[in-house]
């Protein structure tokens, strides 16, 4: 994969690969007079001489048609996902309210409903239900994916089956932290995360798994080769562990620990690398190695991996073997089997 090198609109030097060269022409960062350069040129060369066809000229085009109700993006079952409203509540232990209207359709991940009002219906099925005419064969391999992850088979799908009015169903997180809202529309249609990471969303969604097509990160990225593909233009809702930060990446490269990483934009470039010398690798504290993402794009990262918190507890507990505030410790345990 090749290396570029450009000066942005403000004069920075930025280095991109190959495959960020379109997003950033899409997006204005780059036009036909942004100078580019890379290993065996002489000289630096205006974008639209070297990648005319990367640059299109509008003039006499027939204008596209208005977009449709709930934006352009349509989902990969060839439908539009249900439009639904929500409101997130609470601090720590957070709740995400669905408001249904008449036949409309949430998934979720099977034990995550908290409450549901009257005229709600559930039924549990093979998979997301994006796509309603697939096959026997096509249901086993999204079962076989969803096995992979480490899911249920089943997910949950939650329907308005009234006829009138509104009705709310609720999703709780699993362990304290934060739900993040995605507008799916606004990724492009697609978004990666790690394989806990979904908790509901509207339905037309497909909840698939992608491979990492680094062995890298495959073996040590924390991720692993399986990070968890959400397609659609509706809403998703993804939970996270203590703060959650988002990120904007414009070309920058950032390093985070393997485990703190929630989501990506398909345009982040991820991979892993070595945490330092070998004495910061194995007496830092901060793992053997880092997660790197380069690119352009957006990165939701959490403070606390459950994984971490869950190690924290059990550490504390089989380290001392001794019960909050006391003195006799093991000494206190045997005294209390023995009474």
């Amino acid at each position: 994969m090749q290396t570029w090198h450009y000066a942005d609109q403000q004069n920075r030097p930025k280095q991109i690969l190959d495959e960020e060269i379109l997003p950033l022409v899409n997006s204005g960062e780059i036009d036909r007079q942004t100078r580019l350069w890379t290993d065996g040129m002489d000289d630096w060369v205006p974008a639209g001489e070297l990648m005319p066809q990367l640059f299109h000229d509008g003039s006499g085009a027939t204008p596209p048609p208005p977009l449709p109700p709930g934006g352009g993006a349509i989902s990969p079952a060839g439908q539009q996902c249900h439009e639904i409203d929500y409101e997130i509540m609470g601090g720590d232990m957070q709740i995400v309210e669905i408001e249904l209207d008449p036949r409309e359709t949430v998934i979720a991940e099977a034990g995550a409903m908290n409450y549901l009002e009257e005229e709600i219906t559930f039924e549990a099925k093979m998979g997301d239900g994006s796509e309603p005419n697939q096959g026997m064969m096509g249901k086993l391999l999204s079962v076989g994916k969803r096995v992979i992850t480490g899911e249920s088979i089943f997910m949950t799908h939650f329907t308005h089956a009234g006829t009138s009015g509104k009705r709310r169903v609720a999703f709780a997180a699993p362990y304290p932290g934060k739900i993040i809202p995605i507008n799916m529309a606004e990724f492009g249609g697609e978004l990666l995360c790690q394989k806990d990471a979904f908790l509901c969303a509207a339905h037309g969604t497909r909840v698939s798994i992608a491979f990492n097509r680094k062995i890298g990160a495959g073996f040590f990225g924390g991720e692993g080769f399986i990070l968890q593909k959400l397609q659609g233009d509706g809403m998703a809702f993804i939970h996270a562990g203590g703060h959650v930060i988002k990120k904007e990446l414009k070309g920058e490269t950032l390093r985070v620990d393997t485990g703190c990483l929630v989501g990506f934009s398909p345009s982040v470039d991820y991979d892993i690398e070595r945490a330092g010398s070998l004495k910061s690798m194995f007496f830092g504290g901060e793992g053997l190695f880092l997660a790197t993402l380069r690119g352009h794009g957006t990165v939701y990262l959490q403070s606390l991996p459950f994984s971490r918190m869950a190690d924290r507890i059990i550490g504390a507990r089989g380290a001392s073997g001794k019960g909050e505030g006391s003195v006799l410790g093991g000494l206190g345990n045997l005294l209390d089997g023995d009474s």
